[in-house]
């Protein structure tokens, strides 16, 4: 069995309180048409540009030219020019203090999450600049042309819905039942005729819609042993030799290469050489054909691996 969902993600969506074009939304704190941070017209930069690129040519010694090496992006700058127009100068207090409470410089990365013409995309970033200046009309009205620069360290923009697939082990159709005559020893069939239940494939198919690389987090869930998640492109496979019970979890992040039994021990010692490393484990732009698998003899219906990821753009 394999179905292909997008279910409500357990964090708070990127950009779930834009309800138009041209809104930006930071760190709880929603800016653009309708609130009292409007955009520059000047807009914001960074955001669609593709990020400079690093490149492992090596110059060819003996003629023109290079050889050609990985590309690697780095960081992604977004810049934003953003008007702080409180509607009465009462109100200009609490809108430059919640304007400094979201762009201070402390905590981690967050969504960063902008819609245009329809689409809402973001990436985690940290604010790296703010300049707010202090003129007159600052003074009187409470009103400012801010400036702010957020670093993404992951370039890639990502959607705003949480996609997943899952699937179980492979079971075989059990087939037409031949029932035996009770008292004799002949078989036959009767009306209506028994099928028995429908087998599984163990296959799944994951979307990415994006133009870059997706990174999934897998989560293997037990009773398994030795578990296997295989590309069927080409064949490259997470694996881990390990075995799980009905309550556990085994959870691969492919971005951060960690390998967690139930959210808390590292098992990433548990992957066998056949397996991939989990960072080049990712789903290219389309469509990824994957097929579950593992070491059981007899194979238990509860078994399963759910993967789940955001579509990734450039």
């Amino acid at each position: 069995m394999a179905e292909n969902t997008t279910p409500p993600a357990p964090e708070t969506a990127p950009g779930s309180l834009i309800t138009r074009d041209g809104q930006i939304q930071w760190a709880g704190l929603l800016m653009g048409p309708g609130t009292p941070y409007e955009i520059d017209r000047t807009g914001i930069t960074g955001w669609d540009d593709l990020p400079v690129l690093d490149t492992g040519d090596i110059v060819r010694p003996d003629q023109h030219g290079a050889w050609p090496g990985a590309r690697w992006a780095q960081p992604r700058l977004v810049g934003a020019s953003v008007w702080l127009l409180p509607r009465t100068t009462g109100q200009a207090l609490g809108v430059v203090a919640a304007f400094r409470a979201a762009t201070g410089a402390d905590g981690g990365e967050q969504w960063l999450a902008v819609r245009l013409h329809g689409e809402t995309l973001a990436v985690r970033a940290r604010v790296s600049r703010r300049v707010v200046p202090q003129d007159r009309s600052f003074v009187v009205h409470g009103a400012s042309r801010a400036s702010l620069q957020w670093t993404a360290t992951d370039p890639r923009r990502f959607g705003a819905v949480l996609r997943e697939t899952k699937t179980s082990l492979p079971v075989a159709e059990p087939g037409l039942d031949w029932p035996e005559e009770p008292g004799t020893t002949a078989a036959g069939l009767r009306w209506p005729l028994e099928w028995g239940g429908t087998g599984t494939a163990g296959t799944c198919t994951a979307v990415n819609e994006g133009g870059a690389a997706a990174h999934p987090v897998i989560e293997f869930r037990g009773p398994v042993r030795q578990p296997t998640l295989t590309r069927l492109g080409d064949g490259r496979r997470l694996q881990y030799d390990i075995v799980l019970g009905p309550q556990d979890v085994l959870t691969v992040d492919t971005e951060s290469g960690t390998v967690l039994l139930n959210g808390t021990a590292s098992r990433l010692y548990t992957a066998t050489p056949a397996s991939a490393p989990e960072q080049l484990f990712h789903l290219p732009p389309g469509s990824t054909e994957l097929a579950f698998r593992a070491a059981d003899t007899t194979p238990d219906p509860r078994a399963s691996v759910t993967l789940r990821w955001r579509d990734a753009h450039w």
